[in-house]
């Protein structure tokens, strides 16, 4: 009977052991796989998104020259990854890549008489910028150079800071205006102006709050704001005669879920 209690007890540990060694090897190929898996994913995040690059968006912004510029040379600025939206006196160049997460575009406006660029436009957003250690960031960039009518530059303002608003106001209504002109030929270029508007309403009403920040339009550290879904940002403005010149740009971790662009999703 003894013998058969101590068989037994050995027949346990041998049995424990085996368990022991089948999860321990379980938990050995579980987590090379999900060492593989993980390797795996940080080879494809970090891949490179091949181009066009950043800075070949760009250059239809730069070669396009205010009073020089006619609206042939702008058209025939066309790469085949861009989408081309026109009116009478506008011309919109819209692109995007990484599934849509990506997307910009090149607006230019055309004096009706002279036929020349009169105001133009570059907007990027990425709203999956890559980061270590896996971070989602949404980036934007907008700018704007554009004549500006010296009735407004010229009218009587309480002061410098109340100038400034009204310019910055006068840079929303003529983008607002424009971007009517073509929006209709292409949704998402439609939404991409609903963003920059978003934008611009919420710095002015910044401004309305506390005027005194249009000071800081024309600073080196620009004026500071907070983007409802993108993030932090700033936004910096120069006059030089009868140009402006308007720079926004946002760099900002994600830290809420909104989606910019679910309109068109």
């Amino acid at each position: 009977m003894r013998k058969k209690i101590k068989n037994q007890k050995a027949e346990s540990r041998m049995t424990n052991e085996n368990s022991k060694t089948r999860g321990g090897k379980f938990y050995i190929l579980l987590f090379v796989f999900l060492f593989g898996l993980c390797s795996c994913s940080a080879v494809e995040y970090f891949k490179a998104e091949g181009p066009p690059s950043d800075a070949e968006l760009y250059e239809s912004y730069t070669q396009t020259e205010l009073k020089t510029s006619r609206a042939g040379e702008v058209a025939a600025m066309v790469p085949e990854y861009e989408l081309l939206s026109q009116s009478q006196s506008v011309i919109a160049l819209f692109g995007q890549k990484k599934k849509g997460y990506k997307r910009w575009f090149n607006m230019v406006a055309f004096d009706e008489n002279k036929l020349t660029a009169k105001r133009k436009y570059f907007f990027l957003a990425d709203e999956k910028v890559k980061t270590w250690p896996f971070r989602s960031k949404r980036r934007l960039s907008f700018e704007s150079m554009m004549v500006v009518e010296r009735e407004v530059l010229d009218a009587p303002y309480v002061n410098q800071n109340a100038k400034r608003a009204a310019i910055l106001e006068e840079v929303l209504a003529n983008f607002r205006k424009d971007m009517d002109e073509v929006k209709a030929d292409n949704k998402k270029l439609a939404v991409s102006g609903m963003v920059i508007n978003q934008t611009m309403e919420t710095i002015l009403r910044d401004l309305d709050k506390s005027p005194v920040l249009a000071s800081r339009l024309s600073s080196a550290e620009g004026m500071d704001f907070d983007h409802i879904t993108f993030g932090k940002g700033k936004i910096w403005m120069g006059v030089a005669e009868d140009i402006v010149d308007v720079k926004v740009k946002i760099d900002s971790f994600a830290g809420r879920f909104e989606d910019p662009f679910s309109l068109d999703r």
